[in-house]
């Protein structure tokens, strides 16, 4: 097909505005997939993102259509994700394609990753097509949304596209403003071929399935490649699209999204952003890749049992290439062992990662507490970063410690101004400007603790608001602040990975939550467990754990040894997902403890 009559497009939005339901319409409307085939998210393969009812993985699919004037087009979309933490995934999206749909809710408007998405697009000069969802809703206002989308991101809605994904109503409306407004692929189908990275996975059989963007020339099966970064070449065995199962093709053409199977065993030769060429043109330049992704939340994962760490440095490398936001480096605790070091983008980030782990690769886990990256400025006037407690120095070397801060932008009706601002003043932020989207909605922006975001700030947020309430922030750099780390001692023994760090003002209050969490899990034992936590040599709070004295074979009188083996089996199947520290049994809800200490 003409290179002029292929389109590439994303659908980008805020949380549950209707993404995914409107890439279902999309392919049933061009009949890319039977009706005996289709099923609600089409495009969410994995159980998670069906389960949380969210887009965790950005999905390619390729289709065809016929224009009203006859001509057919090859349309290829990429659905991304809407939350924060995904914003990886949406940026790598959007350096694919050369437009996008920008849909919002009818009801309930722009929203913060509406504006933080639509940023990203802008940036890259793309094609923007604004297209209000949810217009069968009897709350929707389509008018007073296209004056929220003119003053706040700047886009002409004069002939914005009003649709329900739903209802299908306004589709095939859409599908002639995408041929027509969307601009052909730019790109040399006689130069040297140049396809761009976006995406990868690991298959055990296929080994490296590489995902790309074909810029320049073509690639097919038999070709000699390379990746420009690790100059390792490999020969292409399959080449396909994603339709939106992967379908086997002869050749990928300039401006087409498509895979290729090369028999890459070693995935260090695949990076994210780089650009593939064929092995005789080495003087190809390199197509500009992504920014790389800066991690936000770091914490440790090992293995329960310790034999499965090399299966967990599998899986990871494994992960890492499927999503190259993801970051982990080896480490080793006194409590927990060998283990490893992740960074991630959010919460969130942290526990899909956590639970594609144990689902996808049947692992065990223990997951440490997580911590941001704190800046230590030294008194001998040198500097670094420490993404764990137990990296801190002596605090008789530290001049100071430096605390990331981000710009954090929340939208909400107007009614719940007051108690934002109280959240904000609680987590230590600054406000900084305050403005009226629309007569009941408004815009608050405050600069906060990166620290007093990560745990249960969105949480907090959708409650204090009833659900109305959206958020989205981004890093403006490190502050000084007096920051402590707060150890935890049980049975007079440091437990490295319970350690945290927190401002000094709420020090003894985060301790004394942990203490008294931590009194509840940690079951009872035949001696008195005495729990503290201490900034540095001082005792800030203290418990007890009672001693509890009980034998599970006491009632088994007699002789009968398969009766008390089966109750010591179901005893030791108990402690399969705790880990011993000095004389302590610790199971692994205390180590999230103190994640979130102030839930029951």
């Amino acid at each position: 097909m003409s290179q002029k009559r292929i389109r590439n497009f994303c659908i980008i939005a805020h949380i549950d505005h209707g993404k995914s339901t409107l890439a279902d319409r999309l392919i049933e409307s061009t009949s890319t997939v039977s009706k005996r085939e289709m099923k609600e998210q089409l495009l969410d393969s994995m159980d998670l993102e069906r389960e949380r009812g969210i887009t965790i993985k950005a999905q390619a699919v390729r289709m065809f259509y016929t224009a009203k004037d006859g001509i057919e087009y090859t349309l290829n979309l990429i659905d991304t994700p809407g939350h924060v933490d995904f914003s990886y995934e949406v940026s790598r999206s959007i350096a694919a394609c050369e437009g996008a749909l920008l849909v919002v809710d009818a009801s309930q408007g722009v929203e913060a990753q509406t504006m933080a998405n639509a940023t990203l697009a802008l940036a890259q000069d793309l094609e923007i097509i604004p297209v209000i969802n949810k217009i069968d809703l009897p709350a929707a206002d389509p008018d007073k949304v296209k004056e929220e989308i003119e003053s706040l991101i700047g886009v002409d809605c004069s002939d914005a596209i009003l649709v329900s994904a739903k209802e299908g109503i306004g589709i095939d409306a859409l599908l002639e403003r995408v041929v027509e407004r969307v601009p052909a692929p730019r790109g040399d189908a006689s130069a040297p071929l140049r396809a761009l990275v976006f995406d990868a996975k690991y298959d055990s059989y296929k080994g490296v399935v590489v995902y790309c963007r074909v810029v320049d020339g073509e690639f097919k099966n038999g070709d000699m490649i390379k990746f420009l970064s690790t100059d390792a070449p490999f020969e292409i065995l399959e080449t396909g699209v994603f339709i939106p199962k992967p379908v086997l093709q002869e050749k990928i053409t300039t401006g087409n999204v498509g895979f290729f199977c090369a028999s890459i065993k070693e995935m260090g030769h695949v990076k994210i952003g780089d650009t593939v060429v064929h092995t005789k043109k080495a003087d190809v330049q390199p197509i500009p890749g992504f920014q790389q992704a800066k991690q936000m939340v770091f914490c440790g994962l090992y293995p329960v049992e310790a034999n499965e760490f090399n299966e967990l440095r599998n899986a990871l490398e494994k992960l890492t290439l499927n999503d190259s936001s993801l970051s982990y480096i080896p480490e080793n605790s006194l409590a927990l062992g060998f283990g490893f070091r992740c960074g991630f983008l959010g919460l969130l980030h942290m526990e899909i990662i956590q639970e594609r782990l144990e689902r996808e690769y049947n692992l065990d886990l223990v997951t440490t507490a997580p911590n941001v990256v704190y800046e230590v400025a030294k008194i001998d006037g040198t500097s670094f970063e420490i993404d764990s407690p137990s990296k801190l120095p002596e605090y008789n070397e530290i001049e100071e410690i430096r605390e990331p801060f981000v710009h954090c932008t929340i939208f909400m009706p107007k009614e719940y101004i007051g108690t934002i601002m109280e959240l904000g003043q609680e987590r230590r932020g600054v406000m900084k400007h305050m403005e009226f989207i629309s007569e009941n909605r408004v815009s608050i922006s405050f600069d906060l603790p990166l620290s007093e975001i990560v745990v249960d700030f969105y949480d907090k947020l959708k409650g204090r608001t009833r659900g109305y309430a959206s958020m989205d922030y981004e890093h403006i750099g490190n502050r000084a602040a007096d920051i402590s780390r707060i150890d935890i001692l049980v049975n007079g023994e440091k437990v490295d990975a319970l350690s945290f760090m927190c401002h000094r003002e709420r020090a003894e209050y985060r301790g004394r939550l942990v203490i008294a969490k931590l009194r509840k899990l940690i079951p009872r034992h035949q001696f008195q467990i005495p729990l503290q936590a201490a900034i540095g040599a001082k005792i800030i709070a203290r418990e007890n754990i009672p001693a509890y004295r009980k034998d599970v074979t006491a009632k088994c009188y007699g002789g009968d040894i398969s009766r008390k083996r089966k109750l010591l089996e179901k005893q030791k199947e108990g402690k399969k997902r705790m880990k011993m520290v000095g004389r302590v049994e610790i199971p692994q809800k205390a180590f999230m403890s103190v994640l979130r200490p102030e839930e029951d």
